[in-house]
């Protein structure tokens, strides 16, 4: 076996260093606006260089800090209102951090399969979305580390309204080019894991490590409890007997020194630190810290301190009653990894094995989104999700400010709800004295323009792709997009519809139905099992 082949189970916790690097040139999308194919994809040229006052040096902003809300059965989520919406000629632009975690899915699976409806704050809208994978079209070469397709199309829940739908795709590294892995698993095993759910539940899955470590791979065992045990020093992959024995022997008791846990875990990740490596510690829990360091704040900015360090923290949280999804939330953006949320062995194997590599081995860092529409078009817009990842105007050219990642062969979504202008069903009042639209004229056919901002992984400059989103976008019906955009804008619809949303004006029923039409090939089944909890909602939802 290849001393390159990298464990099922770490292959989706976890992003690190990354190897594909962004070249230079021309501007990698259309400077003007031409005609393109439906969903079109535009040309692939790699990132175009930050001007030095794009790149100015500010200080770095925080995201915004959601309240907590307790769910119904203990467990605490980020409670941030759904986006609103904003007036184009008052707020034409809008940014936001791209997001590739997917807890809330399972979270959302779980509690419909329990027969009851998931709290409105524990569904977040891009995780849903973001969940299942989409073929949209993806670079041809290293050189371009993603390549975003854009379709404009009627919304199905408001006539008045058009949806902008982005779909961005990442690199896909060759296996034989992806590096050794340096990996820290930090497992809580206080009293409240010893469900089957959670503790047996990782010790099973662990047994899908086998064979995958190479003898270039490291890894090393942390438990928490009420005090923290180093389990296993660091051991080459090649031991898989002495790895498997270290989980094995993991029983649950006790209560929960996470803060002390963390410590622990970057001292010995720090031990076998490998710049060419994935350099990155692995945290499972169900739940919260109450013995040691406690503050969330104080957790957050020591796993941000550890990031810059080239050591990222990805989380992934079992079980539902005491789930601390909000805490789970901060530490895994502060440390640069993915919030995930693992159910069922079924689940396991997704986030471990069939999501090969998309949040092991990024190709873009701080991965930020700018949509500026054109007032003479839009009359008003608002985005769909990622309520928790919008940043300021400035952050987007802002080096500093911390923001998403792009795995190798990710797929990323985001959609914005518009209204046309000179459209009905308009929610924001118009002024009084308006603004003039400068640019209405000189822009004519444009509806939006789109700017993409990432660095090369390890770099500390960002470069920019951009590109002016027209009516060679649009389709006249829902029926003619793409079948990956029909499938994604099924799921923000029920998610929204879970979210209590007003903005939304149909039926699990009529969600369920474009979901269905639009499963394309689904080898797993993932597709076909929304359809499924769709349907299984409608009564809940009476």
């Amino acid at each position: 076996m290849s001393n390159r082949r990298i464990v099922p189970l770490v292959v989706v916790l976890v992003a690190g260093i990354a190897l594909a690097a962004c070249g230079s040139g021309r501007d990698p999308f259309l400077e003007k606006s031409e005609p393109r194919p439906v969903g079109g994809a535009g040309s692939t040229t790699p990132f175009k260089a930050a001007s030095p006052s794009e790149a100015r040096a500010m200080p770095a902003m925080a995201m915004p800090s959601p309240g907590i809300r307790a769910g119904g059965g203990g467990e605490r989520f980020p409670d941030v209102p759904a986006n609103g919406w904003q007036a184009a000629a008052d707020q034409p632009v809008s940014t936001f951090a791209i997001d590739v975690d997917t807890a809330s899915y399972p979270y959302v699976r779980r509690t419909l399969r329990a027969g009851r409806l998931p709290p409105p704050e524990a569904v977040r809208v891009e995780e849903m979305v973001n969940y299942f994978p989409y073929a949209y079209p993806g670079p041809k070469s290293a050189a371009t580390p993603f390549q975003p397709s854009v379709t404009v199309l009627p919304s199905p829940w408001n006539d008045n309204a058009r949806l902008l739908h982005i779909g961005i795709k990442g690199w896909d590294i060759p296996r034989d080019r992806r590096p050794p892995a340096r990996l820290t698993f930090l497992i809580d095993v206080s009293g409240s894991m010893q469900s089957e759910d959670r503790l047996p539940l990782i010790k099973t899955a662990m047994r899908q490590l086998g064979d995958g470590l190479g003898p270039e791979d490291s890894v090393a065992v942390v438990s928490y409890a009420n005090d923290t045990r180093v389990v296993l020093d660091p051991t080459p992959g090649s031991e898989t007997a002495r790895i498997m024995a270290a989980f094995d022997s993991l029983q649950a008791a006790g209560g929960t020194a996470g803060g002390t846990g963390i410590q622990t875990a970057y001292r010995l990740a720090e031990q076998m630190f490998d710049a060419r490596a994935v350099n990155r510690i692995v945290l499972v829990t169900d739940g919260d810290f109450n013995v040691g360091e406690t503050d969330p704040k104080r957790l957050t900015r020591m796993v941000a301190d550890k990031r810059r360090t080239g050591i990222y923290l990805t989380i992934l949280g079992v079980g539902i009653g005491n789930l601390n999804d909000s805490l789970m939330q901060s530490l895994a953006q502060a440390g640069n990894g993915q919030a995930a949320h693992v159910d069922s062995l079924q689940e396991a194997r997704k986030v471990w094995t069939e999501d090969l590599g998309s949040t092991m081995f990024p190709i873009a860092d701080d991965v930020k989104v700018q949509v500026e529409f054109n007032p003479a078009a839009v009359a008003e817009y608002r985005l769909i999700g990622y309520e928790t990842r919008l940043l300021n105007r400035s952050d987007f050219a802002n080096d500093r400010v911390d923001a998403g990642e792009i795995g190798s062969g990710h797929s990323v979504t985001a959609i914005y709800e518009f209204i046309p202008a000179g459209g009905a069903g308009r929610m924001v009042e118009p002024l009084r004295y308006k603004k003039e639209t400068r640019s209405a004229k000189a822009y004519s056919g444009e509806i939006a323009f789109l700017k993409i901002r990432g660095k090369a992984p390890g770099a500390r400059t960002s470069a920019m792709m951009q590109r002016p989103i027209s009516v060679a976008d649009m389709v006249t019906t829902v029926d003619q997009a793409p079948e990956d955009v029909r499938f994604a804008v099924a799921v923000a619809g029920f998610a929204q519809l879970l979210r209590r949303d007003a903005n939304v004006g149909w039926s699990a029923a009529k969600a369920a139905e474009l979901a269905q039409g639009a499963r394309g090939d689904d080898p797993h089944g993932w597709r076909t099992e929304f359809v499924q909890l769709v349907r299984l909602s409608e009564g809940l939802m009476r």
